[in-house]
């Protein structure tokens, strides 16, 4: 929690002289000051001990002073007692009223959570998430003024002030008790990649309130890592390196690169309104960059299992010349050719974020490894990107404003860029789900005589897999490695995103994921700004690694009205591209009816429910 005063001005009555007085007094200066013609010039600014008054007879004095000038020059609360009279206003000419100005400090705070600013008499944070775009997102935050977020994670409740750790410490271990104990780096380990130095790259500018990328982030993720016994304990660390120019060089233009890298002999600088550096930033963009592409290389090549990227600041954003949305490097490029140096022929990337990300599409969106197109290759050696995005869109009006459904990949990829982009806010897991069981999983994986309506679990598939040894379909894209762009600023809560994904629907899209590649997974961390969001969450995608299995999601999962429209105009779109989606899209135009039927009433109940 930070903590602030507003100066507001206020008008109050009293004369000209005495407020005076009271100024000079308030400031504390007396070369500010300045003597006013019948005022005393005692340096103690004490009552009724100039000399002056002395020397005027009472016969001279009108009724209204008289009464005042008779008492003592030194008053005693007794005198003031036995002469009450003589101050009370009996004085009907205003005409030297004027008024003045005093600054009355009004305390606020930031929630630790949010960011947001509250008043001081408030106890919990009471602000509203109110999304312009999406009205009906509304939600408050909560979470309590001494805030233990930042010491035990998302375990310390959101509505009492902080507790002692071992105990909030023994109830998150308690919860967590079966899942594998992991201390050391081997083929079954889930790693994770975290480094201190990326806590201070921070907004040295200090603005109205905080920027919502923040150092925090991280250390609320690892506040509820560390209180679940889970980071450190059942995950491995990976040592941190800062990437090289050269491995940046690979996604980065030699422009770009030296633009961050000359942030480090500032201060403070800018590459967008909302895109800050310090002097440690370069460095931290470095270490994020170096931890994502080792931990692409210890996972491809069967050191580690899997692995989550503890990282800041976020990359997805970062296009081949420029930083922008918070991002420097994009780390989820980074270690996608990290992936194909160490052997990978196709990476998927999944980017859930809520915002679009520009600067991964804008990397891949044109296949450069085949523009040299030689009649002898054969497509199995091909090194091919596939770059998946479920984001906000609004039509464009939603940041970034890129990742509209026709934009598909150009120049030779062609289909290798999916974009199923919502057209509102307030999305939740049902919407993403559904995505992913009719657009994301048609495309990668193929289940049993194209059932993939419902999922099948992760070890079922994984167990086919193996016994086939090869995809089931040629037409699919069949990856060997899977990155995630895992922002959590689709989650509910957050004051960015304003959507209402929950860390089950996280965990049970981690595990769909799981299941393509033989596992080799690797979540990155994009963006997220609710503190408690992106530690539950990141949590729940972290339970999954480690070989947790989520709740069991509904057999039938029914989407918005929104929803559908959007996967239906998607399908349409990459069945051109993915022919395995022909079947999936008539088979949604003939339920459609139904779909939104179910919806209507779903919707119904809830209204009457609220009311």
């Amino acid at each position: 929690m930070a903590s602030e005063t507003v100066q507001v001005t206020c008008v109050t009555n009293g004369g000209a002289k005495n407020n005076q007085g009271i100024k000079r007094k308030h400031l504390g200066s007396d070369k500010n000051t300045t003597d006013c013609p019948g005022e005393a010039s005692d340096v103690k600014g004490e009552i009724g001990t100039s000399d002056l008054t002395s020397n005027i007879t009472d016969d001279s004095q009108p009724d209204g002073v008289s009464k005042k000038s008779r008492l003592p020059k030194e008053l005693t609360f007794q005198d003031m007692y036995n002469n009450q009279e003589a101050f009370d206003d009996d004085d009907d000419d205003d005409s030297d009223w004027e008024p003045v100005q005093k600054h009355v400090e009004i305390l606020k705070w930031f929630c630790t959570n949010c960011t947001m600013v509250n008043l001081d008499d408030v106890v919990q944070c009471d602000i509203l998430a109110l999304d312009d775009l999406a009205i009906s997102s509304i939600q408050i935050c909560g979470e309590h003024k001494e805030s233990g977020i930042l010491k035990h994670g998302f375990y310390a409740s959101p509505c009492s002030p902080m507790v002692d750790l071992p105990q909030v410490e023994l109830e998150a271990r308690g919860r967590d008790k079966d899942l594998p104990v992991e201390a050391s780096a081997s083929n079954s380990s889930t790693a994770v990649g975290f480094d201190e130095r990326m806590l201070l790259h921070s907004e040295v500018e200090m603005k109205s309130h905080p920027h919502p990328e923040r150092p925090n982030r991280l250390r609320a993720i690892a506040a509820s890592l560390s209180a679940a016994g889970i980071f450190p304990g059942k995950c491995c660390p990976i040592p941190a390196r800062e990437i090289t120019q050269e491995e940046l060089q690979k996604v980065h233009t030699l422009e770009h690169i030296e633009a961050v890298d000359i942030t480090s002999q500032m201060f403070s600088s800018y590459f967008t309104p909302d895109t800050y550096a310090n002097e440690h930033s370069a460095r931290a963009a470095r270490l994020a960059a170096g931890l994502c592409a080792d931990l692409a290389s210890a996972i491809f090549s069967g050191r580690v299992k899997n692995g989550f990227a503890l990282v800041r600041p976020p990359g997805h954003h970062a296009g081949v010349t420029q930083a922008m949305g918070f991002c420097l490097h994009n780390n989820a490029a980074v270690a996608a050719l990290a992936a194909q140096v160490a052997g990978a022929k196709k990476v998927l990337i999944v980017d859930w974020d809520v915002h679009h990300g520009n600067g991964t599409q804008e990397i891949f969106e044109q296949n450069k490894s085949v523009s040299f197109l030689d009649a002898k290759l054969i497509l199995e050696h091909v090194h091919q990107v596939l770059y998946i995005s479920l984001h906000r869109h609004e039509g464009g009006k939603f940041y970034p404003g890129t990742g509209a459904a026709f934009e598909v990949g150009s120049k030779g990829a062609e289909g290798y860029c999916v974009n199923i982009p919502w057209s509102r806010g307030g999305v939740g897991d049902n919407d993403y789900i559904f995505a992913f069981q009719h657009v994301v999983l048609p495309i990668v994986s193929r289940s049993v005589n194209h059932v993939i309506y419902t999922i099948v679990s992760r070890s079922v598939l994984q167990c086919w897999l193996t016994v086939f040894q090869t995809p089931i379909a040629a037409s699919k894209f069949a990856p060997d490695f899977t990155i995630i762009s895992a922002g959590f600023d689709a989650a509910r809560g957050d004051p960015l995103g304003c959507c209402d994904v929950t860390p089950a629907g996280y965990a049970q899209m981690t595990n769909m994921l799981s299941a393509l590649s033989g596992g080799k997974l690797l979540v990155i961390l994009e963006g997220g700004y609710n503190l408690r969001s992106i530690s539950s969450s990141a949590t729940a995608v972290i339970k999954v690694l480690l070989g947790e299995s989520p709740a069991p999601e509904p057999e039938n999962i029914v989407p918005s009205k929104a929803g559908l429209h959007t996967v239906l105009e998607v399908l349409k779109i990459q069945m051109k591209y993915w022919p395995t989606l022909s079947s999936g899209f008539e088979k949604l135009e003939s339920q459609r009816g139904m779909y939104s039927m179910e919806d209507e009433s779903k919707e119904l109940l809830a209204n009457s429910v609220k009311f």
